[in-house]
Order: structure tokens, then C-alpha cells, then sequence
């Protein structure tokens, strides 16, 4: 038999599929990410749970593409926005494993849910903007996107969480396990929930 005629040994061996093809995946090996029960019709689009939490910004060129990425590493790319874990992934997925671990000693839920409900809970429905009429800025109330709603209650979750760790003796897992029970359980002494609550009652003075 020629060489070319040489069967290739590797022709039927299939490549490893990535972990958000396997339906028995679990985010950081421990945590099942299906059977997630979303209340708000508006944002399941928007808010995506796969058991990937890195991906290695293959998303990250692509225009709207970020809704495509698993609602758990958005976080994590939110809590690097800060000055101390900044470019810091490893990191921030270790808050995040850990604020998860807190969050289920807490409410023996699945922490994927928790965060689910929490991105709903804190995402503000109406804004303002300025416009401007002649040399006058006048505010406006508007309806937010949907997308711009999950961005909104991720900003309000990683800040609160900044702001509940930065020099204080609670760790940023606490701060941020804080954050994620009190925004489901939709506690306005929450942070993220009183930052939406801010929001739509300054659009509606606005209206």
C-alpha cells in the first residue's frame, strides 16, 4: 500500500469538545448551570449560563457578541474593572468560586440562579438623558434596552462590591455574596438594588 494510500490514524478520532458542548459540565467543576429559571422575559436573552467562565476574550472583537458570553465571566471581567484586580482574571474567578460557595452556605441555592435572579433584580428599566434645547439641558426619561439593563445590573453588582470590600475587614467574596443574596432576595439596603431603585425614580421625575 502506498503512502498515500495510508489510512490516517487520527481520521476518526473526533476532537474534545469544549465544556459548554457537554450538557454534564459544571461551572467551576461544582456548580449545575441548567434548569436556570429566569422571571424576566426581557433579559433571558441577554443573560447567558454556560459552564465556561474564561474564554479567552474570543468574543472580545466582535460587536453585541458579549451577550454570548456566560453571564459569570461578565462578572469577572466587571470586578477586574477596579484598580486593584485589573488584567487580574485568575483572581477575580477566585472571588467569584469563593463568593459562590459563600452564597450557597447562605441560601443552599444554586449560586448560578442566585445570580441569575440578582441581574434581574438590579436592572433598571428606565434612565434619563440630557437633551439639549437651544443652550437649556433638560433630562428625559427613556426605556433601556434590554442588553444595556444586564450591563446596567452587572456595573451595580461589581461596584457594590468594590465599595463593600475596599477598606473594610469583609473580603471581596463576602462583599460580593452580600451583593448577589440581598440583590435576588431584592433588599433595597442592597447596593445594586438601590442604585436601579435611584435610577427609574430619577426617570420618573423626569418623565
Amino acid at each position: 500500500m502506498s503512502e498515500s494510500e495510508t489510512p490516517d490514524e487520527d481520521a476518526d478520532v473526533e476532537a474534545a469538545d469544549e465544556p459548554g458542548d457537554d450538557p454534564d459540565a459544571l461551572l467551576f467543576r461544582v456548580w449545575e448551570t441548567t434548569d436556570i429559571a429566569y422571571e424576566d422575559p426581557s433579559t433571558q436573552r441577554y443573560i447567558n449560563v454556560t459552564p465556561i467562565a474564561h474564554t479567552m476574550g474570543r468574543h472580545a472583537s466582535k460587536q453585541f457578541q458579549k451577550s454570548e458570553i456566560s453571564v459569570v465571566e461578565r462578572l469577572i471581567n466587571r470586578l477586574m474593572q477596579t484598580e486593584e484586580n485589573t488584567g487580574k482574571k485568575q483572581q477575580a474567578m477566585g472571588i467569584v468560586r469563593d463568593a459562590f460557595e459563600l452564597v450557597h452556605e447562605q441560601t443552599d441555592e444554586n449560586p448560578v440562579q442566585v445570580l441569575v435572579t440578582a441581574v434581574e433584580n438590579a436592572a433598571p428599566r428606565e434612565e434619563t438623558v440630557r437633551l439639549k434645547y437651544g443652550g437649556i439641558s433638560v433630562p428625559q426619561a427613556v426605556d433601556v434596552a434590554p442588553q444595556r439593563r444586564v450591563d446596567q445590573a452587572l456595573k451595580f453588582l461589581a461596584e457594590g462590591t468594590q465599595r463593600g470590600s475596599y477598606k473594610t475587614p469583609t473580603s471581596a467574596a463576602e462583599a460580593l455574596a452580600n451583593q448577589l443574596v440581598g440583590a435576588a432576595d431584592y433588599d433595597v439596603g442592597t447596593y445594586a438594588v438601590n442604585q436601579k431603585e435611584e435610577a427609574e425614580r430619577v426617570a420618573a421625575a423626569a418623565r
